[in-house]
């Protein structure tokens, strides 16, 4: 358990933020928009705001504890962001070589030009697609899903290059599980170690990140927070599945799924994000250098309309807040982060040097990014740590 540090904030102001935060949440338990949530707000290199509420089992009453383990889904994503740009800072890449560079079943690409009586008309790209591509979503790679439970990385990111594309890369932005997966792989050949004994070297062992795994064990299954989603009749929260797997969770020979395959806790994901506002450094770790994390976390698609909502754009990983508004309006210019599938989200503001990580287990969540329990969280941590 990382200590408490209170050596910028006073008890009372900690007080409230503990009470503000707190009063944000409960009307979402209340009303069943979820069973339960852990919250954390670090703030100047300081984790300040630790705490679960509600239930993560709602049929065994169990409530949620704050070292409880939450599927993450897409805030995978920024984790292999970041494994790409280790890579580049120890010269085995450039973010702008060609996939085909280093995955030879990517050469001589299609584009779907068009459906024309169910045929589908291919031609040639105007160019070859490229890392950065895949990092920012913005390859035309489609998305194509696993034919069975035991499928290696590697033949998922082969069935993937037999797709043609979907628009010509670099034109437009569409999110593409595909597309990091196949970074996934990029990683495995370039490195010549599986993507779990990469990560687990050069980002969760250096950071102490040893909750944060592909396929949780037996034991930590159980500390998981279930998911759950709203059933159409009752109206009522019920179990669900991960949808994301086919297998069970400690079965490590399951597909590993760079798109959104961890599980993790809440500070686990604290350190990840504390190390990027460091810039690369965490408690004398050099993980990423500081020009990679400039890479990682400024915009990099340009005025390409991204994200799912309002005011955003893309890095190489990670969302990047480009105009605060709506559920970011309480966030700055540059902040950095990612949501999951189960309304899992997690932000580093750089200009206030404040990360907000929200964890909960919510299938069919409404608004998804946008979702309202984000916000009321983000705002009543700002507003109690008078932000802005």
């Amino acid at each position: 358990m990382i200590l408490y540090f209170l050596a910028v904030l006073t008890v009372s102001a900690e007080s409230d933020l503990d009470r503000k935060i707190h009063e944000a949440v409960q009307p979402f338990l209340k009303e069943q928009v979820v069973t339960g949530a852990v919250t954390l707000v670090a703030h100047e290199g300081h984790l300040i705001h630790l705490k679960a509420h509600g239930l993560s089992e709602k049929e065994k009453d169990r409530a949620t504890g704050v070292e409880d383990l939450y599927w993450i889904a897409s805030m995978t994503k920024p984790i292999i962001g970041a494994a790409v740009l280790i890579l580049q800072d120890r010269g085995f890449i450039k973010i702008d070589d060609m996939v085909e560079t280093h995955l030879a079943e990517f050469k001589d690409l299609w584009l779907l030009d068009e459906v024309k009586d169910t045929r589908r008309m291919l031609k040639r790209p105007s160019r070859r697609i490229t890392l950065k591509d895949l990092l920012t979503h913005t390859s035309g790679v489609p998305n194509t899903s696993a034919p069975r439970a035991h499928t290696t990385l590697g033949e998922i990111v082969a069935q993937t290059s037999q797709q043609p594309l979907q628009f010509e890369p670099g034109s437009k932005w569409s999110y593409s599980n595909a597309g990091i997966n196949t970074l996934g792989r990029v990683i495995e050949i370039v490195s010549g170690v599986s993507l779990i004994q990469f990560l687990e070297e050069n980002i969760f062992n250096p950071l102490g990140m040893h909750q944060t795994t592909f396929f949780p064990s037996r034991k930590q299954a159980r500390r998981m927070a279930l998911p759950y989603q709203k059933n159409k009749v009752s109206n009522e929260l019920e179990l669900t599945d991960y949808y994301f797997f086919k297998g069970k969770l400690w079965d490590s020979k399951r597909t590993v799924i760079p798109a959104g395959g961890l599980f993790s806790t809440a500070e686990d994901m604290f350190t990840f994000y504390q190390m990027m506002l460091n810039k690369g450094n965490y408690r004398g770790k050099r993980i990423l250098s500081e020009e990679a994390c400039r890479q990682l976390t400024t915009t990099q698609t340009g005025d390409i309309k991204t994200g799912f909502t309002d005011g955003m754009s893309w890095g190489l990983g990670f969302q990047v807040v480009k105009e605060p508004q709506g559920v970011t309006q309480m966030l700055s210019k540059g902040t950095f982060g990612h949501g999951g599938a189960y309304a899992t989200h997690s932000w580093g503001d750089p200009v206030t040097q404040t990360v907000y990580i929200l964890l909960v287990q919510r299938r069919g969540m409404p608004g998804g990014d946008g979702a309202a329990i984000r916000k009321a969280f983000q705002q009543a941590a700002s507003d109690a740590l008078s932000l802005h």
